[in-house]
Protein backbone atom coordinates (compact mmCIF):
# COMPACT_ATOMS: atom_id res chain seq x y z
CA UNK A 1 0.00 0.00 0.00
CA UNK A 2 1.06 3.57 -0.67
CA UNK A 3 -0.21 6.95 0.49
CA UNK A 4 -1.09 10.04 -1.55
CA UNK A 5 -2.08 13.37 0.01
CA UNK A 6 -3.86 16.16 -1.84
CA UNK A 7 -5.35 19.54 -0.98
CA UNK A 8 -7.86 20.90 -3.48
CA UNK A 9 -10.22 23.13 -1.55
CA UNK A 10 -12.64 21.72 0.99
CA UNK A 11 -11.40 18.31 2.10
CA UNK A 12 -14.88 16.80 1.93
CA UNK A 13 -15.01 17.21 -1.84
CA UNK A 14 -11.41 16.11 -2.28
CA UNK A 15 -11.94 12.92 -0.31
CA UNK A 16 -15.20 12.19 -2.11
CA UNK A 17 -13.48 12.30 -5.51
CA UNK A 18 -11.23 9.38 -4.54
CA UNK A 19 -13.54 7.21 -2.42
CA UNK A 20 -14.81 4.12 -4.15
CA UNK A 21 -12.17 4.03 -6.90
CA UNK A 22 -10.85 0.55 -7.64
CA UNK A 23 -7.48 0.30 -5.96
CA UNK A 24 -8.21 2.92 -3.30
CA UNK A 25 -8.14 1.09 0.01
CA UNK A 26 -9.21 3.94 2.30
CA UNK A 27 -9.50 7.70 2.53
CA UNK A 28 -9.45 10.16 5.38
CA UNK A 29 -9.43 13.92 5.81
CA UNK A 30 -7.16 16.02 7.94
CA UNK A 31 -4.59 18.77 8.01
CA UNK A 32 -1.01 19.01 6.74
CA UNK A 33 1.60 21.62 6.02
CA UNK A 34 1.20 23.91 9.00
CA UNK A 35 3.18 24.90 12.05
CA UNK A 36 0.67 24.33 14.86
CA UNK A 37 0.60 20.91 16.60
CA UNK A 38 -2.67 18.96 16.77
CA UNK A 39 -4.90 21.56 15.13
CA UNK A 40 -8.66 21.35 15.37
CA UNK A 41 -10.98 22.33 12.54
CA UNK A 42 -11.64 25.66 14.29
CA UNK A 43 -7.89 26.30 14.59
CA UNK A 44 -7.41 25.67 10.87
CA UNK A 45 -10.34 27.77 9.68
CA UNK A 46 -9.21 30.62 11.92
CA UNK A 47 -6.12 30.78 9.67
CA UNK A 48 -3.58 30.65 12.48
CA UNK A 49 -2.06 27.22 11.81
CA UNK A 50 -0.85 27.37 8.20
CA UNK A 51 -2.36 23.94 7.50
CA UNK A 52 -4.13 22.88 4.34
CA UNK A 53 -7.29 20.80 4.43
CA UNK A 54 -6.23 17.55 2.76
CA UNK A 55 -7.48 14.13 1.81
CA UNK A 56 -5.14 11.25 2.43
CA UNK A 57 -5.57 8.25 0.17
CA UNK A 58 -4.23 4.76 0.87
CA UNK A 59 -4.04 2.88 -2.39
CA UNK A 60 -2.72 -0.25 -4.04
CA UNK A 61 -0.31 0.85 -6.81
CA UNK A 62 -0.86 -2.48 -8.59
CA UNK A 63 -4.55 -1.56 -9.03
CA UNK A 64 -4.44 2.25 -9.44
CA UNK A 65 -1.44 4.34 -10.34
CA UNK A 66 -0.23 7.55 -8.76
CA UNK A 67 -0.55 9.09 -12.24
CA UNK A 68 -4.25 8.22 -12.25
CA UNK A 69 -4.69 9.79 -8.81
CA UNK A 70 -2.93 12.93 -10.07
CA UNK A 71 -5.21 13.06 -13.09
CA UNK A 72 -8.25 13.00 -10.81
CA UNK A 73 -6.69 15.65 -8.57
CA UNK A 74 -6.10 18.02 -11.51
CA UNK A 75 -9.58 17.49 -12.95
CA UNK A 76 -11.53 17.95 -9.70
CA UNK A 77 -10.55 21.57 -8.99
CA UNK A 78 -9.15 24.74 -10.53
CA UNK A 79 -5.39 24.69 -9.88
CA UNK A 80 -5.06 28.33 -10.97
CA UNK A 81 -6.99 29.65 -7.96
CA UNK A 82 -4.70 30.88 -5.18
CA UNK A 83 -5.95 29.90 -1.72
CA UNK A 84 -9.52 29.29 -2.80
CA UNK A 85 -11.91 26.96 -4.54
CA UNK A 86 -15.43 28.10 -5.32
CA UNK A 87 -16.84 29.93 -2.31
CA UNK A 88 -14.09 28.64 0.02
CA UNK A 89 -11.33 31.16 0.68
CA UNK A 90 -8.18 31.02 2.78
CA UNK A 91 -4.80 29.30 2.76
CA UNK A 92 -6.36 26.12 4.17
CA UNK A 93 -8.05 25.68 0.77
CA UNK A 94 -4.86 25.94 -1.28
CA UNK A 95 -4.13 23.59 -4.14
CA UNK A 96 -1.28 21.37 -2.98
CA UNK A 97 0.27 17.98 -3.53
CA UNK A 98 2.18 16.54 -0.59
CA UNK A 99 4.55 13.85 -1.82
CA UNK A 100 5.61 10.89 0.30
CA UNK A 101 8.43 9.55 -1.90
CA UNK A 102 10.95 10.91 -4.36
CA UNK A 103 9.11 9.06 -7.14
CA UNK A 104 5.86 10.86 -6.22
CA UNK A 105 7.67 14.20 -6.25
CA UNK A 106 9.11 13.60 -9.72
CA UNK A 107 5.78 12.35 -11.07
CA UNK A 108 3.83 15.26 -9.55
CA UNK A 109 6.24 17.89 -10.88
CA UNK A 110 6.19 16.37 -14.36
CA UNK A 111 2.40 16.14 -14.28
CA UNK A 112 2.16 19.83 -13.36
CA UNK A 113 4.69 20.75 -16.06
CA UNK A 114 2.72 18.87 -18.72
CA UNK A 115 -0.51 20.53 -17.64
CA UNK A 116 1.12 23.97 -17.80
CA UNK A 117 2.49 23.20 -21.28
CA UNK A 118 -0.96 22.14 -22.45
CA UNK A 119 -2.29 25.66 -21.86
CA UNK A 120 -5.58 24.14 -20.69
CA UNK A 121 -6.26 26.89 -18.18
CA UNK A 122 -4.78 29.92 -19.92
CA UNK A 123 -3.39 31.00 -16.54
CA UNK A 124 -0.52 29.92 -14.33
CA UNK A 125 -1.03 26.86 -12.16
CA UNK A 126 -0.47 27.82 -8.52
CA UNK A 127 -0.53 24.30 -7.09
CA UNK A 128 2.29 23.76 -4.65
CA UNK A 129 4.25 20.52 -4.48
CA UNK A 130 5.86 19.92 -1.10
CA UNK A 131 7.16 17.05 1.01
CA UNK A 132 4.58 15.48 3.28
CA UNK A 133 4.73 16.61 6.88
CA UNK A 134 2.86 15.41 9.93
CA UNK A 135 -0.73 14.51 9.14
CA UNK A 136 -3.37 15.43 11.68
CA UNK A 137 -6.60 13.50 11.28
CA UNK A 138 -9.75 15.62 11.39
CA UNK A 139 -12.41 14.57 13.88
CA UNK A 140 -14.87 11.82 13.00
CA UNK A 141 -17.67 14.21 12.00
CA UNK A 142 -15.56 15.26 8.99
CA UNK A 143 -14.63 11.74 7.82
CA UNK A 144 -16.59 10.62 4.72
CA UNK A 145 -18.85 13.62 5.34
CA UNK A 146 -20.44 13.79 1.89
CA UNK A 147 -21.06 10.05 1.85
CA UNK A 148 -22.77 10.25 5.26
CA UNK A 149 -24.86 13.19 4.04
CA UNK A 150 -25.99 11.25 0.93
CA UNK A 151 -26.99 8.28 3.09
CA UNK A 152 -29.11 10.52 5.33
CA UNK A 153 -30.85 12.05 2.34
CA UNK A 154 -31.83 8.64 0.96
CA UNK A 155 -33.04 7.18 4.24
Amino acid sequence: MEIATFGAGCFWKTEDAFRGLKGVISTSVGYMGGHFPNPSYLDVVSRITGHAEVAQIRYDPDRISYETLLSIFWSMHDPTQLNRQGPDRGEQYRSIIFYHTRAQEVTARESKRQLELSGKYGRSIVTRIEPATEYYLADESHQQYLEKKRRLQTS
